[in-house]
């Protein structure tokens, strides 16, 4: 992946925009040594580009700007279910070509319109799931996620879950290491699975959360330990059914996603960085054994520890 085009039009919002252009669009980054990309913003009309925030954009480059790129991503705008035929048309042909297409909040509207998410599983911001449910009923969409990969095609939930849909992308593509530089350098954790929740009652800021914070720090530290319900409620002082609803309602997700979820990050970064067997990963990281490791890997990230080992050892 070296060429990265961005599709904005007028009433543009500008976090979405801005989130894209976090990961992607950096010039230059010496201190982390992450891709640099061949980084377009493009409209279908070049010139002035209508903001929603008391300012505009000027944009120089046309829509001829994907047509090489590898990956497409499509900013959200404020009237989102105003469609621009040539900007379905550049969705269409991104994904024929065999592009990556990221579609972030409500311009997951324009792939549903194109007849991308036919048959695949996909969400938007929560506000607007309902929306597309019911004008997009092919589309299976999935309300409770911050995004989903289905294939070349991403879709992401609303504001923030733009940056999780984004280093996902740059985590499969050039791995955890790089990933979680570039996460290092915007400020925000290296790893939100998009499974968790889009509508959280209390989230979780780092190891900072209120109740639950000293509890997830320890647990990051003893991943080689038994870290069922029972011993993290113990160590929470609360109850396994207290606990179990209080880590839902404050990460979005359960104990035992949580704890595999930081297994496998682990579980990259030592396939990365060293070259320790298989089985000897498994056990530092938690998992017991390589072939305990092998099914959540492959189920989790789509390859084989191995074979991510080959494409992303340093």
């Amino acid at each position: 992946m070296k060429t990265v085009a961005v599709v904005v039009q007028d009433q543009a919002e500008p976090f979405g925009l801005g989130s894209l252009v976090e990961v992607w669009g950096e010039p230059e980054h010496p201190e982390d040594d992450t891709p640099v990309f061949d980084f377009r913003v493009c409209t279908p009309r070049p010139g002035r580009v209508e903001g929603r925030s008391g300012f505009d954009l000027h944009v120089d480059l046309g829509l001829e700007a994907t047509e090489d790129a590898d990956l497409v991503c499509f900013s959200p705008t404020h009237d989102f279910l105003r469609f621009d035929p040539a900007v379905l048309e550049v969705a269409r042909a991104a994904h024929a070509r065999g592009a990556f297409v990221y579609a972030h909040c409500t311009a997951a509207f324009i792939l549903a319109e194109a007849g991308l998410l036919d048959g695949r599983e996909c969400t938007t911001h929560w506000r607007f799931t309902d929306v597309m449910a019911e004008r997009y009923p092919r589309a299976i969409v999935r309300p409770d996620v911050l995004y989903v990969q289905s294939d070349t095609i991403v879709t992401g939930a609303g504001s923030a879950a733009g940056i999780d849909a984004s280093l996902h992308l740059m985590r499969q593509t050039f791995g955890a290491r790089v990933a979680a530089a570039t996460a290092r350098r915007i400020v925000v954790p290296p790893h939100r699975d998009g499974g968790q929740a889009q509508f959280i009652a209390r989230q979780v800021v780092d190891y900072q959360a209120e109740t639950l914070g000293a509890v997830l720090a320890w647990a990051n530290e003893h991943l080689a330990d038994d870290l069922d319900v029972e011993t993290l409620a113990r160590k929470a002082h609360m109850s396994p059914r207290t606990f179990a609803r209080r880590f839902r309602d404050e990460t979005g997700t359960t104990p035992h996603a949580w704890v595999t979820a930081q297994r496998l990050q682990l579980a990259e970064e030592m396939l990365e960085r060293t070259e320790n067997s298989v089985d000897q990963i498994a056990a530092e990281v938690g998992f017991g054994n390589a072939a305990t490791l092998r099914h959540h890997f492959s189920r989790a990230r789509g390859v084989s520890p191995q074979a991510y080992r080959r494409q992303f050892a340093c």
